[in-house]
């Protein structure tokens, strides 16, 4: 007989020393313990890296020499938890996102409650410091899904959804061998998209309220508020995904094609320059027809991953 689920918490931090302290002591204190933990210092210019050493607890610490993003900060802290803890579930977070005591308890009563099969990740309720819900990180119901999906999913209080974000989602580890790690070259922006999608293709995805994260970002903003100079990756990021993704099929790229396009439209409509977000859209166009997103380990060669890292993302490529 099996024993309980390990589970392995994976931080993305990069100079947010004191939040992340915040994180780490959330972690110590859950309800329903986490079984490790892995920080993947994403080159940060504090002190981070003490942070995580005088924090007391027993941290695998991944200290990489590039700024590699979120996406290649989870690719590498998923892939480090794979080989050396070997978890049933990968629960990723932004070293802002504070969970909740009993956050981690949720999510497993969930996974444990579910009535259907095939779920492979579950998301929690992201609110700001307000108690609202964040903006930025509100899940929304797969379009997509079957009346005995959504049945499933009410009979544990919860909603079945087609992505899922970082800032607070949990992942079975056999479905993450199965379809590899986050794509590092999308370094900002849609590489949880990308990457809960793949998950998610022909599996079930599920938000929860009964796991409770604080996405402490500065102001409470939406996705369709003005980036700047990034829209260019969002741009970039979004043409690799319609152009190359697997995690998609035909139908539900012209349903997120066309939200996509009407996100851009309000963004365009908020923005107080507006030249800058025409250059980015180029720019991002531009790089997205030059080619497609590279190998993993293409781009992860020289930034300090170790080798055992470095191979398994190899192996999932």
């Amino acid at each position: 007989m099996s024993g309980p689920s390990r589970v392995t918490a994976v931080i993305v931090a990069y100079n947010r020393r004191d939040l992340l302290t915040e994180v780490l002591d959330a972690l110590a204190h859950q309800t329903r313990a986490v079984d490790a933990i892995v920080v993947v210092n994403n080159a940060s210019t504090d002190d981070t890296s003490q942070v995580v050493r005088e924090s007391g607890l027993d941290i695998t610490l991944i200290e990489l020499t590039s700024n590699t993003g979120g996406a290649g900060g989870f690719a590498v802290g998923m892939a480090a938890a794979m080989v050396r803890d070997n978890p049933d579930w990968i629960w990723v977070m932004d070293d802002d996102t504070v969970p909740d005591k009993h956050a981690l308890l949720g999510l497993m009563n969930t996974v444990t409650a579910y009535p259907g099969s095939s779920l492979a990740a579950v998301g929690s309720r992201v609110v700001w410091t307000d108690g609202d819900e964040h903006p930025m990180n509100t899940p929304r119901e797969n379009p997509f899904a079957s009346s005995h999906e959504k049945s499933d999913a009410d009979a544990v209080g919860a909603m079945p959804v087609r992505s899922l974000s970082f800032v607070s989602s949990m992942y079975r580890a056999e479905r993450v061998r199965a379809v590899g790690y986050p794509l590092v070259d999308y370094f900002l922006w849609n590489d949880d998209f990308e990457f809960s999608t793949r998950v998610l293709r022909g599996h079930r995805g599920l938000s929860t309220p009964a796991s409770i994260v604080v996405h402490k970002t500065v102001r409470r903003g939406s996705t369709d508020d003005d980036p700047g100079e990034r829209f260019r990756f969002e741009v970039r990021n979004k043409i690799w995904l319609f152009r190359h993704a697997r995690g998609l099929r035909p139908a539900e790229k012209f349903v997120y094609g066309a939200s996509s396009l009407l996100r851009w439209g309000r963004t365009a409509l908020k923005s107080t320059d507006r030249r800058v977000l025409r250059e980015g859209f180029n720019r991002g166009k531009r790089e997205a027809v030059e080619r497609p997103p590279r190998p993993n380990t293409e781009v992860l060669r020289d930034v300090g991953v170790p080798r055992d890292v470095l191979a398994e993302l190899g192996r999932a490529e």
